[in-house]
């Protein structure tokens, strides 16, 4: 098939990165090999409405079988696929859960690269197991090829990273990182933030403090990273029960299972791009089934 085509009106984007047909009723009618779907993809997200005018001669075994010109306007969304940096301290469960779900298809983006405080850890050798690439942050006396935090955003901005997310990982976020990912980093949780949250909590200790204190539920939180330990706005969240007889333990499997689900939703709407932010600053997800469902 040989085509030509002309784009003469396309609403203002940041960069016009790829263009091909429409899939247009005049398509429908030819041979299958003669069209394909259309879409223009910009740097950040996707146009909705491009002008066209475009001539398509179709050749099958060296014949031309149709000649024609077709004009108008097409409507679309194409979701570009993300990318994603994931922060890790530990063996890294959310990141492998997250990744899955990437290879499957149910997340729209790809992790491109993890940063660790711990070289060994289990999520890095996880990463390093898949090829991903690795890079420690921030630089200390057990690191020292560790980045400085305008090395970390100008390493992250080289691999075009689109949101952050943190899983497991125990240091403070430098204010760097935040304002040059401004909500668009992502921290999951042990429980119900803002309950058993902030410097201090983290791991076994946070369910420890939670049987301890005799609540009869806690879960998992995914939120928005401030500058803070556990403060940004929150995402979504997972209520699990804690039961009478429980350990720390067991509440943590309990717990971890649901992080596991519940990190692969947001990560998908966070791709979809479905978070819709509130006149008073909450954001909400969007349901993939039912676009007027927000939660």
């Amino acid at each position: 098939m040989e085509v030509q085509y002309s784009l003469y009106r396309v609403c203002p984007t940041p960069s016009v990165s790829l263009i091909r047909f429409p899939n247009h009723s005049f398509l429908s009618k030819l041979p299958s090999p003669c069209y394909s779907r259309s879409f223009v993809q910009t740097h950040h997200s996707t146009l909705h409405s491009v002008c066209f005018r475009k001539n398509i001669t179709c050749r099958k075994n060296g014949q031309m079988i149709v000649n024609a010109s077709l004009e108008g306007e097409v409507s679309r969304t194409v979701i570009r696929k993300k990318k994603l940096a994931v922060f890790v301290s530990g063996g890294g469960s959310n990141f492998r859960s997250i990744n899955e779900a990437s290879l499957e298809g149910s997340i729209h983006g790809e992790i491109v690269v993890v940063v660790t405080n711990k070289s060994g850890c289990g999520g890095a050798e996880y990463a390093r197991s898949k090829s991903i690439p690795v890079i420690l942050f921030p630089k200390t006396k057990d690191e020292p090829h560790g980045l400085s935090a305008s090395d970390l955003v100008a390493t992250l901005g080289s691999f075009e990273i689109d949101f952050v997310l943190l899983a497991g990982y125990l240091k403070l976020i430098p204010p760097e990182l935040i304002q040059a990912y401004s909500k668009s980093i992502v921290n999951i949780h042990p429980s119900l933030l803002p309950a058993f949250g902030g410097k201090g909590y983290y791991g076994m200790k946070v369910h420890k403090a939670v049987i301890d204190s005799g609540a009869r539920f806690s879960g998992a939180t995914i939120h928005l990273v401030d500058e803070h330990f556990d403060t940004g706005r929150i995402l979504a969240q997972r209520v699990v029960p804690v039961l009478a007889n429980d350990s720390a333990e067991d509440l943590a499997a309990r717990i971890l299972k649901e992080e596991h689900r519940l990190y692969v939703e947001v990560v998908a709407a966070l791709c979809d791009e479905r978070i819709i932010w509130r006149a008073d600053g909450v954001p909400l997800i969007q349901s993939k089934e039912n676009p007027n469902e927000l939660y």
